[in-house]
C-alpha cells in the first residue's frame, strides 16, 4: 500500500505538466524523467513543529500522483538527505556524540551540497574511511559496515525503501582505491533512489516525525532555501535558479535538496504558497541534456504550483 492515496484531480495535473514539458523540450524522453507530487489540504498535518506524533500523522492518507515514481534512478546529491536523517537517528539513538565537526559538515552537506562534508558525515556514519583497496577479507568488513545506513532504512519497513541504495559517498570527480571498487567498474553499486521514497522521507520531515520532532525542525532548517533575488545573485551555486524553486510565484516558501551530474538534474521540495495548499513535489531527470539545461525544472514547477488547489478550494482533493 502506499503512503499517500492517488488522486484523479493531481494525477491530470501531472499529466498536463508532463505533456506540456515534451511539448516545451522535445528532446526530454518519456523515460528521462520520473516525479511525485503530495499535496496537504487542511487539516494541513505538516510543518506544525512536531503538534502530531508519529501515529497520528500516519493516519493522514494523503493525496498525490506520481509518474514512474518507483523507478530507481541516480540521485546524486539528493541523497545526502537520506544521510541527513541517518545522523539524526544515530545522534538519537547514541551512536554517535554531538561533535563540531559533524554538525559543520552536516550543515554545509545540505546548505552548500558540499561533497566534502558529505564525505566525512558518510565516515562517520559507517566507522570507515576512503583509501588504497584493501585485502579480501577486510574489504568484506569495511562493505558490510558501509551498508549500516541501508540496513537502518530498510528496517523502517516501508514499501517505498526496498529498491534504494543508499552507501556510497558522493564526488566531484570521481572515486578511486577501494571507493571505486566498491561502487564496481560498471558502476553497479551506484547509489539510487525513486521519487516516491524521497517524497516519502521529505514527507516525513516535514511531518515532524523524521526521529523526532526537533530532529525535524533542524532538519528543515538545513532545507530552507531563501528566494530572495540579490542573495541568489550573490550564490552562483544556489540550489533554486535552474531548479524547482526559480519557477514559484512570489510569497513563495521553498524547503529543498537539488543533485546535479553531467548527466541528472533533481530536485526534492516542500513548499508553501499564499493561499494554496502546502506540497512536496520531487523530480527527477537522468539525460545529458537535462542536466545541463536551466529552464526544465522551472517550467515544471511553474505548471504544477499554477494546478495546486487554493486552501478554499481543497474540497476538490
Amino acid at each position: 500500500m502506499m503512503f499517500f492515496q492517488v488522486h484523479p484531480h493531481l494525477t491530470d495535473l501531472v499529466i498536463r505538466t508532463l505533456q506540456a514539458t515534451w511539448q516545451q523540450f522535445p528532446w526530454l524522453g518519456q523515460e528521462d524523467i520520473a516525479l511525485t507530487l503530495l499535496v496537504y489540504p487542511p487539516p494541513i498535518p505538516v510543518n506544525t513543529g512536531g503538534a502530531l506524533t508519529a501515529a497520528e500523522f500516519w493516519q493522514y492518507l494523503i493525496p498525490g500522483a506520481h509518474y514512474r515514481g518507483d523507478v530507481p534512478m541516480y540521485p546524486a546529491s539528493v541523497v545526502k538527505l537520506f544521510y541527513l536523517v541517518a545522523c539524526h537517528e544515530w545522534l538519537h539513538s547514541g551512536m554517535l556524540q554531538p561533535d563540531a565537526e559533524l554538525e559543520r559538515a552536516m550543515r554545509d552537506m545540505i546548505v552548500d551540497s558540499s561533497n566534502d562534508a558529505t564525505s566525512l558525515v558518510v565516515d562517520m556514519l559507517t566507522g570507515t574511511t576512503s583509501g588504497p583497496v584493501l585485502p579480501p577479507e577486510p574489504f568484506r568488513t569495511w562493505q558490510y559496515q558501509r551498508n549500516i545506513v541501508n540496513r537502518y532504512f530498510q528496517s523502517l519497513g516501508w514499501p517505498e525503501l526496498t529498491q534504494i541504495n543508499v552507501n556510497q559517498k558522493t564526488w566531484c570527480e570521481g572515486p578511486y582505491g577501494r571507493e571505486q571498487e566498491f561502487v564496481g567498474r560498471d558502476r553497479q553499486n551506484a547509489n539510487r533512489l525513486t521519487t516516491n521514497a524521497t517524497a516519502k522521507l521529505i514527507h516525513s520531515i516535514v511531518g515532524g516525525v523524521a526521529v523526532s520532532a526537533s530532529a525535524s525542525q533542524g532538519m528543515m532548517e538545513l532545507m530552507e532555501r531563501s528566494l530572495d533575488p540579490e542573495l541568489l545573485a550573490q550564490d552562483p551555486e544556489n540550489q533554486v535558479q535552474g531548479f524547482l524553486g526559480e519557477g514559484l510565484p512570489p510569497g513563495a516558501k521553498l524547503w529543498s535538496k537539488a543533485g546535479l551530474t553531467s548527466w541528472v538534474r533533481h530536485d526534492a521540495a516542500y513548499i508553501e504558497l499564499p493561499d494554496r495548499c502546502p506540497y512536496t513535489l520531487v523530480v527527477f531527470m537522468e539525460n545529458s541534456t537535462a542536466s545541463k539545461n536551466t529552464e526544465v525544472l522551472p517550467f515544471i514547477s511553474r505548471q504544477i504550483a499554477s494546478g495546486i488547489p487554493t486552501l478554499e478550494g481543497a474540497g476538490v482533493l
